[in-house]
């Protein structure tokens, strides 16, 4: 799983009809620190919105998550984040 911050939704008037129904959301990760990683779409299957951490998961388990294993999906949100807390070693 990954921590992301939602920065952004994608509408696509055109697309892959196994994507009809499914909100898609840019995201960036979050590293350690607070430090940014990547920038990536998922699809969003439990209503988060722009500004929210949330949990994410890629490949197989994120079509799952999508409802079908033949769904075009590579990372899919699953759970927005109520808080975070990161324990540095010695503290």
């Amino acid at each position: 799983m990954l921590i992301g911050l939602v920065v952004g939704h994608v509408w696509a008037t055109k697309k892959e009809p196994a994507l009809n129904g499914h909100k898609l959301m840019i995201v960036q990760e979050i590293l350690t620190d607070e430090k940014k990683g990547s920038t990536f779409v998922a699809a969003d299957s439990v209503g988060a919105g722009i500004g929210e951490k949330v949990l994410v998961v890629t490949g197989s388990t994120a079509r799952r998550a999508a409802g079908s294993d033949e769904s075009p999906i590579d990372s899919a949100i699953v759970g927005i984040i109520d808080s975070l807390e990161i324990v540095k070693d010695g503290e």
